[in-house]
Formats: structure tokens, C-alpha cells, sequence
């Protein structure tokens, strides 16, 4: 490709379009393909042509054109010291900033590390993202490593390196350990905090909770908030339904000329207002916005939609979107899945399969919540072939169901008596994507307690879930014991109680009077009243009295029995 001379660029009206240049330089990177971060019996020679028009900002796109960090890298360095060098070229800040960014973002640590120090930029700035991108990997010890590091190299100023390490522990939730190092540095003195880092510790604070806290660092700043420390003031108390705080640090920003609210200000009250429930103070805000000329986006839109949805005004909602839209604003899977759950809210089930076959076909972002939503409704209409084969259609997306939603499918399937079909599903589960819990296991192994003949499959299902690692609850103890003793299997009762007693496990009134009467029944009066002191040895917090009398009650008819056997044989 012939080349523009270098007159020809600087004196042309497109001199800016330096375009073609970074398209000839990349498409040569290609070729030359260096396979590490120092290539050897790699010449880069064929690169010299492109010396007469070296600059920083050609410098700065070829870097980030490349996808390929070694390419990159390889030319950052050739036109660190180029020959020839007619303009005596030499890169700056912006230079080394971009080659940094790029090897980071690869997690190519050590180069970037070398590069930095070999040329001595590693300065504060650039130990920050250094952290940063530590950070981003979840290498928090590395992360911290380098702000000790940074103390060493800034000296008495790291101020960039602190901000991003707190940044970075808010992200990670080590919200103890910001507090910590954000008094620790203003002991030392050597760092002023500004309005950045006052922004993170507010911001740590009311993450956790701690949002009385966050106001009193709000309070105390050494310096003006921005709008950003606003927003983040603001955000914590509508979390916490502190609305009455959050519409008094508003009213408090829109008094600072430089420090006007934002879309996010008034998005968060809206959201805010909207989740306790106070949909018209919601609306006056929106209101006010519009006036002030701070236009709504889709997050806006869609607080006021999932409001109107969860009161049941799903038409109005669906309203509400016709105007987002024709104010230029797209709504997203978010905004449908507001009106798929307000449409469940008000029993409109039908329509609301409907509404969700629609977002299917439009190839929406749906995730196991919105299948998860309509599986319920299928089985609130006892449509128990169409939920399940929409479990089944959701793992052949590649979308894992969640467990609630087999649950759910389980309940309704014991209700309906049909077990069978219960059991198939627990054991497809695993193919579908997701693992059966405790409440999948009871749902069904209780069900079949309560069936006559069934114990048989319950030591299969029971076997099957000891070897998944869930163990036995006290519930499912007591329907096992029940289901021994319906069917007259004191053996395997009395074993299954004994271990109940071993665990010290509550046993029920039901479940006691169940067992009770089978051994009545069989004559083992003996080993009814041992039993009753086992358990009420062990069962400190069971009413003893309670469980006398249904023993005495249980003892009394079978001794009834039995006198009324004893006159029949005499007479």
C-alpha cells in the first residue's frame, strides 16, 4: 500500500482521519504476529516506514485497534526508539496509559509491570490500575499489595491508589476493611481524601446498611459533595424506606448551582417512592422532572410500570410503556416482565401464557424467574403436561430451572394424586439441569407415605437422597413412621423412631398417636410405654401430659378390645 507523505497528512483538511495509517500498521502486525511479549528473531524492520508519521494520537489508536496484546505491544515498543526517527518521536502519559490498559485487560500483569518500571512511569496513576485490574480478577490480596506498594512510590501522594483500592473493597464487600483503611489514611495524614473518596466510604456505609453512618460522613466532609455523593446519599436512604431523608437531601442538592439533580436522582426517589408503595409521590417527581427538562430513561419508566403492575393496573402500565416509547425510550426484558407478573397479580393467567409466548418469540433475555413465573400459573390451572414441558424446553435453551419451579410442579402433582408422574420428574431433575432439594424429596416421599402400599418406593427415593447429601428432617422422620405404621410394618416403625430419638428430633402428637395405636393393635403394650419415656426423655420440650393421654387413650381402647374378645370366646 503506498504511503501519504507526511506533508500530505499534516497539511490535509481529514488530517484528523488517520484511518488508512492504523489500518496499514495493524494489517502489517498481522502478519508479523509476535507470539509473546518479547519475540525472539522478530525484526521489526518492516515497521520502520511508518516512522515519518509517528505522533501520539496514531501511536494511541493502533494500540487500541489490536486485539492481539502482544501485536500491540511489540509496536508500542518499536516506536519507543525508532529508526530512523525523523521527528524525534517519544511517547507520552496517554501513550504509555493505552498500552497499559490493553495488557491489564488481558490480565498480562508482569509485561505492564515491566514496561512501567523500565521507562520509570510507575507512578501512583498507574498503580491504580494496576490495582483496579487486580481487583477486577477478585485478587484482593494483590489489590492491597499494590496500595502498600503505591505508599512507597507516590511518597506523600497516592491518592489515585487509594480511591481505587476502596473502590475495589466495595466491590468485593470487605465494607469493614474501607472503614479501616479510610481512618488509617487520614491519620497518616499523607493523602487528603477528596470527594471521590468520601463518595466510596458513603457508598461502603450504606451498603452496609449502616446508612445513619454514610449521613454522618456526609455531614463532615472536608470537602463539597458532587452529585455522585448525592446520588449515593440518596439511594441508601430509599433502601432502607428512609424517603422522608432521601426528598431532604433533593430539595438540599437542587439549592447547589453545581450540583443539580440527574436522571439517577430522580430515577432513584421514583424507584424509591414507587417500592413503599407511595405511587403519587412517585408521579410528582416524575412530573418535576420532565419540567426540569432531565428527560426519563428506561430504569424510570420501568419503577413506575413494575408500581403500577404490583397494584394491579396492568392496562395503565401497559399505557405507561406506549409513552415510553413514543418518547424515544426502548423498553427491555425488565419492562415485560413487569407486566408478565402484574397479569399473574390480577389472575389473568391466560393472558399472561400468552404475553409470554410473545416475549419468547421475540428472542427476549428470559431468564428462569420468567419461565419459572409461568410454570406457577400453569399449575395454579392444573395444566400439568404444559408445565412440565416447559421445564423441559427451558433446559433445551441452555436455561437452568430453578428449584422453586419444580416445587411447585411437585405440589401440584400430589395434590392431583398423580405420584407416579411426581417420581419420573424427581429423577429427571438432574438431566433438566438442576438438583432436587429437601423440599423436592418431602414433597413426593411424603405423598407416598400417606399412599397405601408405596413404603417400598420411599426407601428407593430415601436412599436416592442420602447419596445426593440431603439429610433427613424431622418432618419427613414422621411421615416415614407414619407411613411404617399405616401399613402395620412395626419393625421398620420402630427402627425409623428409634433413629428419630437417637437425633433427638421432635416427634409429632399425629405422628406418636400413629405409632401409638399400631403397637396397641399388635399387643406390644410393654414397648408403647417404653417408647413414651424414650421420648419424653429426649424431647424435653414435647407436653408430656399430652402425649400421656393419647397413650392412655390408645391403651384403653385395646383393653376395651380385648374384653369385648374375651365375652364373644366365653359366651
Amino acid at each position: 500500500m503506498a504511503l501519504p507523505s507526511s506533508r500530505a497528512i499534516t497539511n490535509s483538511p481529514q488530517a484528523l482521519d488517520l484511518t488508512p495509517l492504523v489500518t496499514s500498521i495493524t494489517s502489517l502486525l498481522q502478519t508479523l504476529n509476535p507470539k509473546n511479549p518479547n519475540p525472539i528473531n522478530l525484526s521489526s524492520a518492516p515497521l520502520n516506514r511508518f516512522s515519518p508519521y509517528l505522533e501520539p494520537n496514531l501511536v494511541i489508536q493502533v494500540i487500541n485497534k489490536q486485539t492481539n496484546p502482544y501485536r500491540a505491544l511489540f509496536f508500542f515498543n518499536w516506536a519507543a526508539n525508532p529508526n530512523p526517527n525523523p521527528k524525534n518521536y517519544t511517547h507520552d502519559n496517554k501513550c504509555y496509559e493505552a498500552i497499559t490498559n490493553l495488557l491489564l485487560s488481558h490480565s498480562l500483569f508482569s509485561p505492564a509491570i515491566q514496561l512501567l518500571e523500565k521507562s520509570q512511569k510507575l507512578s501512583d496513576f498507574f498503580v491504580s490500575k494496576i490495582i483496579k485490574a487486580n481487583g477486577d480478577k477478585g485478587n484482593i490480596k494483590a489489590a492491597i499489595f499494590w496500595f502498600q506498594k503505591a505508599k512507597a512510590v507516590g511518597k506523600d501522594n497516592y491518592l489515585f491508589s487509594f480511591n481505587t483500592i476502596l473502590g475495589v473493597l466495595v466491590k468485593a464487600n470487605k465494607i469493614n476493611i474501607v472503614k479501616t483503611l479510610f481512618d488509617q489514611v487520614v491519620k497518616e495524614g499523607l493523602v487528603q481524601p477528596d470527594v471521590s473518596s468520601y463518595t466510596t466510604l458513603i457508598r461502603a456505609l450504606c451498603k452496609m446498611g449502616m446508612v445513619e453512618s454514610a449521613k454522618k460522613v456526609f455531614d463532615e466532609m472536608s470537602c463539597e459533595p458532587n452529585f455522585l455523593t448525592f446520588n449515593t446519599m440518596i439511594n441508601g436512604f430509599c433502601k432502607k424506606g428512609d424517603m422522608e431523608s432521601a426528598s431532604f437531601l433533593f430539595y438540599q442538592m437542587v439549592n447547589e448551582v453545581d450540583c443539580l439533580p440527574d436522571t439517577v436522582t430522580y430515577t432513584t426517589l421514583i424507584d424509591g417512592y414507587c417500592k413503599k408503595g407511595e405511587f403519587e409521590e412517585a408521579m410528582k417527581y416524575m412530573d418535576k422532572m420532565v419540567k426540569t427538562g432531565c428527560l426519563p430513561n428506561v430504569l424510570t419508566y420501568n419503577a413506575i410500570i413494575y408500581a403500577l403492575c404490583l397494584k394491579g393496573e396492568v392496562d395503565e402500565a401497559k399505557r405507561m410503556m406506549s409513552k415510553m416509547r413514543l418518547n424515544g425510550v426502548k423498553d427491555n426484558t425488565a419492562t415485560h416482565m413487569s407486566i408478565l407478573k402484574g397479569l399473574c397479580v390480577v389472575g389473568r393467567s391466560k393472558e399472561a401464557i400468552e404475553y409470554f409466548r410473545w416475549m419468547v418469540r421475540c428472542n427476549m433475555d428470559l431468564d428462569a424467574k420468567a419461565y419459572g413465573i409461568v410454570v406457577n400459573v400453569y399449575c395454579k390451572l392444573r395444566k400439568l403436561d404444559e408445565a412440565i414441558l416447559l421445564l423441559k424446553e427451558m433446559s433445551g435453551r441452555g436455561i437452568y430451572p430453578n428449584v422453586s419451579s419444580f416445587n411447585s410442579v411437585f405440589r401440584t402433582l400430589v395434590e392431583s394424586r398423580e405420584l407416579d408422574r411426581a417420581i419420573v420428574l424427581l429423577k429427571q431433575m438432574p438431566q433438566l439441569g438442576c438438583s432436587p432439594n429437601l423440599l423436592s424429596y418431602s414433597t413426593v416421599i411424603c405423598s407416598l407415605c400417606r399412599a397405601e402400599g408405596r413404603m417400598q418406593e420411599v426407601r428407593y427415593l430415601v436412599d436416592d437422597m442420602l447419596q445426593n447429601g440431603i439429610v433427613i428432617d424431622a418432618t419427613m422422620y414422621g411421615c416415614i413412621v407414619e407411613g411404617h405404621s399405616e401399613d402395620g410394618n412395626e419393625e421398620m416403625a420402630v427402627q425409623v423412631l428409634n433413629e428419630m430419638i437417637g437425633k433427638s428430633y421432635i416427634i409429632s402428637s399425629e405422628c406418636f398417636s400413629i405409632f401409638i395405636k399400631m403397637l396397641c393393635e399388635k399387643g406390644m403394650i410393654v414397648e408403647a410405654e417404653n417408647f413414651f419415656e424414650d421420648i419424653c426423655r429426649t424431647c424435653p420440650l414435647i407436653e408430656r401430659d399430652s402425649y400421656r393421654r393419647v397413650l392412655d387413650e390408645h391403651l384403653q381402647i385395646t383393653q376395651g378390645s380385648s374384653k369385648e374378645h374375651k365375652l364373644e370366646v366365653s359366651s
